[in-house]
């Protein structure tokens, strides 16, 4: 029987996996909150690790607050970036294979097109800068690593903008919604399940890998779809990042490619209308 470990249980990602970890009868999962295991405490990381003895670690745990980490720096770099240089070097003493979840902020977002994996990173925000420093630290101490950048996560569970615009639409009668930040939203449960099938697939191949659904879209469309998904009468209006200023800068442009997916693990992401179309669904069932 396989073990899986996953730190972070509580976020979206972590809560996803949760709620699709009964389809594998043949795993021991266990769910460790950051108030379970704070990460960045060595001591307390070796210890359940050695108790444990996982055969996978599932990293969800990260510092999120984008905006607050541009003040709460050292923070930020403790969670995101020291932290998992710990859990990768800890989970390679046991033959533990790792695998992170990072993020499209590493991107600067000039670039125009899609981002792929082997294009140089450049954060322009704390937060950012403290996940790249954590995908360098988790392949510096652990080179059989696997490392999953996504983008504009969203899921039943948490708050995040999917959740945030259905709330607004019904509240308000007017929203105004940037259109000048281009990518594609993820659904943390097919991100959920595109990690199980790494974990099963018959090669295991370390590396950083792109993740999010399929298409290229604005916040403005994203939440135009929302609208039209839960038929409701607000109006949108297009802004420019401009007009809506936020301590942290966010990538202009973060769309990634994701055909090292496809070629490595056999595996085509969904389109990104019928994930959010599925999980506005699930949203409604209560």
């Amino acid at each position: 029987m396989k073990k899986i470990l996953v730190t972070g249980a509580n976020g979206q990602l972590g809560k996803e996996l949760h709620d699709i970890a009964k389809q594998f009868i043949d795993v021991e999962f266990l769910f460790l909150s950051r108030e379970d295991l704070p990460i960045h405490h060595f001591d307390l990381v070796r210890n359940t690790f050695q108790a444990f003895k996982p055969d996978y670690c599932i990293n969800c745990a990260a510092y999120t607050a984008v905006d607050k980490a541009e003040t709460e720096k050292e923070l930020a770099y403790i969670v995101n970036a020291e932290a998992v240089g710990i859990l990768a070097a800890v989970a390679a003493s046991i033959q533990c294979k790792f695998i992170h979840v990072s993020t499209d902020y590493i991107y600067d977002g000039d670039k125009k097109g899609e981002h792929f994996e082997d294009n140089l990173p450049k954060a322009v925000s704390v937060y950012g800068d403290s996940k790249l420093k954590g995908e360098l630290a988790a392949i510096e101490n652990n080179p059989t690593s696997i490392i999953i950048r996504t983008s504009w996560v969203y899921s039943v569970h948490g708050n995040n903008f999917v959740k945030t615009m259905m709330r607004l639409m019904r509240d308000r009668p007017e929203i105004s919604v940037v259109n000048d930040q281009h990518g594609s939203p993820t659904w943390a449960a097919d991100l959920a399940s595109f990690i199980m099938h790494v974990i099963g697939y018959v090669n295991w191949q370390p590396g950083i890998y792109n993740f999010s659904n399929e298409g290229n879209i604005t916040w403005y469309d994203f939440a135009n779809e929302i609208k039209q998904l839960i038929s409701a009468d607000c109006k949108i209006n297009p802004i420019p990042t401009s007009d809506y200023p936020t301590p942290a800068k966010r990538p202009a442009n973060s769309l990634m490619n994701k055909d090292k997916i496809k070629s490595s693990f056999a595996y085509t992401p969904i389109d990104w209308k019928v994930s959010l179309k599925n999980c506005i669904q699930a949203l409604s069932k209560g």
